[in-house]
């Protein structure tokens, strides 16, 4: 929860750095409403922080938020793009419907945040496992760990997404 100081702080941190950091997004984006959308996104992460940050150097501290932003943004684009290319090589019958397209879309996007959740070796034992179809004995030649540790980690990222309400389209 924040205070009223941190809050103030936050405002202070918004009003001195916002057109800089916006400014810095812009040069690295090919769209000045992108940048100011993902300044306002950085700044929307420091508000939705537990405790509040108060930085030494507020630019370098608000250049790794941002940096943070861009990446879940070119992430979540990727993603997107790979799944448009694959629903447009599906027959025009076999096709969903845009209700369905935008269901599963919100579903990849929520699949990849929970992996990004994950430490990195449970995530790529997981992800050998269900996209490489690797035995758990692969897996743990490829990862350098025991079968039985590689079975912890699948376990443990399945347990993940059994638990999460992912609301997937038939």
């Amino acid at each position: 929860m924040h205070t009223a100081s941190s809050l103030d702080s936050l405002a202070s941190l918004y009003r001195e750095h916002h057109g800089w950091l916006r400014d810095w997004l812009r040069r690295r984006l090919s769209s000045s409403d992108l940048a100011a959308d993902l300044a306002h996104d950085t700044f929307l992460r420091l508000l939705t922080q537990a405790e509040q940050a108060t930085p030494e150097k507020p630019r370098a501290f608000l250049t790794t938020i941002a940096q943070r932003v861009l990446a879940s943004h070119f992430r979540r684009h990727y993603l997107e793009q790979a799944w448009l290319e694959a629903l447009a090589r599906q027959p025009e019958l076999a096709a969903p419907s845009e209700e369905t397209r935008a269901l599963w879309l919100e579903a990849l996007h929520e699949i990849d945040r929970l992996l990004g959740t994950l430490p990195s070796v449970v995530r790529r034992a997981f992800l050998l496992s269900q996209l490489d179809g690797l035995s758990h004995a692969q897996i743990a030649s490829e990862l350098d760990i025991s079968v039985a540790t590689v079975k912890r980690h699948i376990v443990k990222a399945g347990t993940l997404f059994y638990f999460a309400d992912l609301a997937m389209a038939p």
